[in-house]
């Protein structure tokens, strides 16, 4: 397990969660780009899970 790769993606991970929840907060979110921005996310966590389990 390479920890600096994880916790790269532990930063990208927490940058998309402050992403998210700004556009959350904005009166009219744009829901494109927040599934797009869950996505991404969903995928950091995904491949994190990855590594830190093998």
């Amino acid at each position: 397990m390479d920890k600096a790769h994880v916790e790269a993606l532990e930063t990208k991970h927490a940058s998309l969660e402050a992403q998210i929840n700004a556009e959350e907060t904005r009166p009219h979110p744009d829901d494109t780009l927040l599934m797009r921005l869950k996505k991404q996310k969903l995928r950091i966590k995904d491949e994190m899970l990855g590594l830190t389990v093998h």
